[in-house]
């Protein structure tokens, strides 16, 4: 409107100026003298440096105002005395003046709109007038394609948020006991388990409106902002009821507030505030539910978490193999895949996997079908995906020398043919001297066959003894001497044995309680600290050695006893590079060892 207003002013002015220099002609001073001589004109206006007038008769432009500029009358009559024609040339008048003043003013401002509004696009300074409003997203039924169906291996969840689905459609029904839907829903879980996908899910399931919002959005470096947008946000939410609004990164907006936040102007702090109000204030029975995701509860503020503002927590965790089924054919419908595919080996092959690395698994695939020039996806195409999303990218490119590639050889054929000897112990898939990775120069994959959720002493302490395979083989090939490619395994193994003394108490010395902290909910685990005096940390460093030193020894006497099956599966691995569990089947077959009591 402003732009339009100042453009209309603009071409009134112009449209003044165009006409006022249509009926004013410009004359020279001599010729004014002239006329007043033949008493011609009819009135005359003098000013400080100009002379306006107009004429009895019109001059042969036909225009019958004039004016001119005023001269020296010394000087014009030397000059007319000569036959000189005298021009003079008028100065600004007002009018001038004023628009020399006004058309840079409107040119400017002009320009500083247009500007604002570009940059009021992308969030930045030009956005002021506005800096309070939301920057929801707003989705409605027509683009919310996503229902249950597309979510899979969460059955409990989508049980739970099935009622809200229920209550959104026929909130008379669902109430007709006295019972109303929680204010709020927190879904809780690791990154990538489709926590977002659900919250969508409910939205498309029940045809609802769909505010969607990042708890960073809330945050900004304007005191005040965030509270105001949490308003916004509500506001408008309650005027399209029924409706869900949904913040992912919870914890970027409800961070526990500490001892230490002693301003009351913080602008964090006042944006949780604003957000405690708003649960505290608004009427369930609106239709207007609010969905939150973290993959951090531990660090939200307890206040938030209270009875009465988010009442439900949904569990949304890693899926089980059942899961994970479900999970494979929801994406295979996607691609191209081959009869012979077996998804439920696929399923036994991503133990661990979450919605969105099943989701990444099943692009790898047919990405590595296209490249191999295949017509569809095939199972060796799921596992190429499984091995480059664990181990890395192949680098063929790499080359080893003769020595380094028999050593490294020994190293991961240890691995494997420890793996092979001890009971409970995830089963060998491939083994390969192919680099992979930034510096893995090679590597043995073991993928569990079963989900697990308990894992006893002894199988942690194979755990720790086909760590200590690769070391140990060499030492026995190559007379002791031993080499840098150990280092992953020693700190993988080490990392066991100090969980296994301060965390599970399964050292008879230390004792059966925890040393370590608690670690973080669903987020990589702390680096283990030992919380313990003096004299028991001796103790506990003691007996992390013992058991990796216990695990090196278990693993020597495999490999000793056979070392005929070691020296076997070498040549076997130098001659193709890589071996599959079915080329490995005549070694994997031979003397399993039994579980044996160890002495502490």
């Amino acid at each position: 409107m402003a732009v339009i207003f100042a453009g209309g002013m603009l071409l009134v002015v112009l449209q003044f100026i165009v006409k006022t220099y249509e009926t004013i002609e410009t004359i020279p001073y001599s010729q004014f003298e002239q006329l007043l001589s033949q008493e011609k004109l009819a009135e005359v206006s003098v000013g400080p440096d100009s002379i306006q007038g107009k004429l009895k008769d019109q001059l042969p432009s036909g225009k019958s105002a004039f004016v001119t500029a005023r001269v020296d009358m010394a000087l014009a009559e030397k000059l007319a005395a000569k036959g000189v024609t005298v021009t003079g040339v008028p100065g600004s008048g007002f009018l001038q003046s004023l628009l020399s003043w006004i058309l840079p003013v409107v040119f400017f401002f002009i320009i500083w709109f247009w500007l604002g509004r570009s940059v009021s696009g992308r969030q930045g300074f030009g956005g002021l007038m506005a800096i309070g409003k939301s920057r929801a997203k707003v989705y409605v039924e027509k683009d919310i394609k996503v229902t249950f169906a597309d979510v899979a291996g969460v059955d409990e969840a989508k049980f739970e948020l099935q009622e809200v689905v229920s209550f959104l459609k026929d909130p008379k029904s669902y109430g007709r006991l006295g019972a109303h839907v929680p204010k709020g829903i927190l879904l809780v879980g690791p990154p990538g388990t489709g926590k977002t996908l659900l919250a969508r899910a409910v939205a498309g399931e029940a045809g609802v409106a769909f505010f969607s919002i990042s708890g960073s959005e809330f945050v900004e470096m304007f005191v005040g902002v965030g509270a105001a947008r949490v308003r916004d946000l509500f506001e408008q939410a309650r005027k399209a009821a029924p409706c869900i609004i949904f913040v992912d990164e919870l914890d970027a907006l409800g961070r526990s507030r500490g001892p230490l936040s002693f301003s009351s102007h913080d602008e964090t702090e006042q944006t949780l505030n604003q957000l405690l109000s708003e649960l505290d204030g608004f009427d369930p029975s609106a239709g207007v539910i609010l969905l939150a995701a973290t993959n951090r509860p531990e660090i939200l503020d307890p206040a938030l978490l209270r009875a009465g503002r988010f009442d439900r927590q949904v569990l949304v965790d890693r899926p089980d193999k059942t899961g994970r089924i479900a999970i494979l054919k929801v994406h295979v419908r996607k691609i191209r895949m081959g009869d012979g595919v077996d998804l439920d080996k696929v399923a036994g092959l991503t133990t661990g996997f979450t919605g969105a690395d099943i989701a990444n698994l099943v692009n790898e695939a047919a990405i590595a079908a296209t490249r191999r020039g295949g017509d569809e996806v095939s199972f060796g195409d799921f596992v190429t995906a499984i091995e480059r999303i664990v181990a890395g990218v192949e680098k063929k490119s790499r080359v080893l020398g003769k020595d380094e590639r028999r050593r490294v050889a020994y190293h991961e054929m240890g691995h494997a043919l420890v793996a092979a000897s001890l009971p409970g112990v995830d089963p060998v898939q491939k083994v390969s001297i192919i680099p992979r990775g930034i510096g893995a120069l090679g590597y043995t994959i073991q993928r569990p066959t079963e989900d697990r959720f308990l894992l006893t002493i002894e199988e942690l302490k194979n755990r720790i003894a086909v760590l200590m395979g690769g070391r140990a083989s060499e030492r026995l090939i190559f007379d002791g001497a031993i080499s840098t490619g150990a280092a992953d395994d020693l700190q993988r193994a080490t990392e066991v044995a100090i969980e296994m003394v301060t965390k599970y108490g399964m050292d008879e010395v230390v004792g059966q309680r925890t040393y370590a902290p608690k670690p973080r909910a669903f987020l990589a685990a702390q680096d283990a600290v030992v919380v313990a005096a003096e004299a028991t940390g001796r103790e506990i460093d003691l007996a992390v050695r013992n058991l990796i030193e216990e695990g090196d020894r278990r693993a020597r006497d495999i490999l000793e006893r056979r070392r005929a099956d070691l020296d076997a599966g070498v040549e076997l691995l130098i001659a193709n590079e890589t071996v599959t569990a079915e080329q490995f089947t005549p070694l994997l077959a031979k003397g399993v060892e039994r579980s044996q009591p160890v002495a502490a």
